[in-house]
């Protein structure tokens, strides 16, 4: 296969893969869910800057051992995500927001639209990660933590601020800040002893 060949066909999966993307994000804004519009657009609020796991790493903090070991991973995930999905992936790809109103997006799910790139979400970048490095410290959490971090990924779909695309890049994202975070932190405690 020549380089021509492998870039045109390279090329021509990307195009199928945001086809795709644009034609789940239009299902989902096409869907009439009138009963979870009101939460998923006060959860996709309540998620920004990440208060959500802000708030449940404060309640962990406040207990010695292990909960306050996986808080302390937890925070450590959401800087690593954060910083890599705002400063680096959004930088780097550039890629425009959904047009809602195109879409047709339910203006009872609206939150306001970021300035920001779209891809990755960071949102759902933060979420992951949290719930990834926490649930790795406790395993209790997990389920809980992954439940919330997948509902605040569809929450940005689904109030029509980012594709699906975007939200699984940030999931993917998280989940490397968390092996990141996790990796800092048992370096850190392995230092102490």
């Amino acid at each position: 296969m020549t380089d021509d060949s492998t870039n045109g066909t390279l090329r021509a999966v990307l195009h199928d893969v945001r086809a795709v993307d644009g034609a789940v994000y239009a299902a989902v804004a096409a869907t009439s869910t009138p009963t979870l519009d009101t939460a998923f657009r006060r959860l996709s609020t309540a998620a920004d800057h990440s208060k959500i796991s802000f708030t449940v790493a404060a309640a962990l903090a406040l207990v010695p051992g292990r909960p306050r070991r996986a808080a302390l991973a937890g925070v450590g995930a959401i800087a690593v995500a954060s910083a890599s999905a705002n400063l680096l992936g959004k930088r780097l790809v550039r890629r425009s927001r959904p047009d809602r109103e195109a879409a047709r997006v339910v203006v009872g799910r609206h939150v306001p639209m970021p300035a920001s790139a779209s891809f990755p979400s960071g949102h759902t970048a933060s979420a992951v990660a949290f719930a990834t490095a926490v649930g790795s410290v406790l395993p209790a959490a997990t389920v809980p933590l992954a439940a919330l971090a997948w509902a605040v990924g569809y929450s940005r779909v689904h109030t029509g601020v980012h594709y699906p695309g975007d939200v699984a890049a940030g999931a993917l994202l998280g989940v490397a800040s968390a092996g990141v975070s996790l990796a800092a932190t048992t370096w850190r405690a392995a230092r102490e002893k």
